[in-house]
């Protein structure tokens, strides 16, 4: 290569949107491009000859210096991708509008070079992926928030119809499994058509918001579920949980609910929220289905709600 044309390639190399670094044989910096001026905040001048260990001793027999030194001994190229490295060299942003103390996320490329009757070197060629880290997190979230969506009841904040399926499911095999009960509780609001009717709308709204809250509230373990049913009617699952446990949860959802008085005008029952509950449980056998137990739950829910409606009904059979 001329003389004449070592100036121009040493300007493109400096002009070149990502980290060029030149190692020779003893690890030692020969080249140190702009871009890595600029992002490493230290000098070319101040490089030369320097190891990167000695440049960031934070790197010392990290996985970027093992990658160099296999490279140099085996000739074989490596890739250092973003997520297995994340920013091994502290290097940090330099536009305006950038927080200058994060560092930049990288991807490092190693590549041994071989130079007629000469030593190896081994150039290093850094790229900035942070954008693309950040674009990757962004969909990450927003498959979360619709991931969480597909699950939860918008109105009430609890889970929604979908979930109690899935979970129910889950854990009716599971309570199978390891031969223990499990339960169920299916509520409605009582003359909830009415209160729509008589407040309107967005009151009934509030007032399966406040519900669900209260209701939400009574459930303690980590392993109950919550779950809007369908218009005015909740379900609770309730793992390892007897005929008994269920209605006694049953009961204090009852007195919570009616505790909070909330104003029905319009309802024969009494002149505040109220709520009717069915309670089921069993000890599921080996060809036991889970539509049996929540037919036990609804069942029991008719009857509490055509014997004065504000109580808590158990089905007859639990199934232990």
């Amino acid at each position: 290569m001329s003389e004449t044309k070592l100036p121009l390639l040493a300007r493109a190399i400096d002009s070149v949107t990502i980290g060029i670094v030149l190692l020779n044989h003893e690890q030692r910096v020969v080249f140190w491009n702009a871009w890595m001026e600029r992002h490493s905040r230290i000098p070319a001048k101040n490089t030369e000859g320097k190891t990167l260990a000695e440049l960031f001793p934070e790197m010392c027999n990290g996985r970027v210096q093992n990658a160099i030194t296999e490279s140099l001994r085996t000739g074989l190229s490596s890739l250092l991708s973003q997520s297995l490295n994340q920013a091994p060299f502290p290097l940090f942003g330099s536009s305006i509008g950038v927080d200058h103390t994060i560092r930049i996320q990288q991807a490092i490329q190693v590549i041994p070079i071989a130079v007629a009757e000469s030593s190896r070197y081994c150039l290093l060629q850094i790229t900035d992926v942070s954008a693309s880290v950040y674009r990757e997190k962004l969909l990450r979230d927003q498959a979360l928030v619709l991931h969480r969506h597909s699950y939860f009841d918008v109105l009430t904040g609890i889970a929604n119809r979908r979930r109690f399926d899935e979970y129910s499911e889950e854990e009716f095999r599971r309570a199978r499994r390891t031969a223990s009960p499990i339960a169920l509780i299916l509520l409605d609001i009582d003359h909830f058509k009415k209160y729509n009717d008589y407040y309107g709308h967005q009151a009934g709204d509030q007032c399966l918001k406040q519900v669900a809250a209260t209701l939400a509230g009574v459930l303690k373990r980590p392993a109950d579920l919550l779950a809007r049913y369908g218009g005015e009617e909740f379900v609770a699952v309730l793992p390892e949980t007897d005929s008994a446990g269920a209605h006694q949860v049953g009961e204090v959802m009852r007195e919570r609910i009616e505790s909070i008085q909330l104003p029905h005008a319009a309802s024969p029952t009494a002149g505040h929220i109220t709520i009717s509950i069915g309670t089921a449980a069993r000890l599921p056998g080996r060809d036991d289905v889970l539509a049996l137990l929540i037919r036990s739950a609804d069942q029991a829910l008719y009857h509490a709600k055509h014997t004065g409606r504000n109580r808590v009904a158990s089905a007859e059979d639990d199934g232990e």
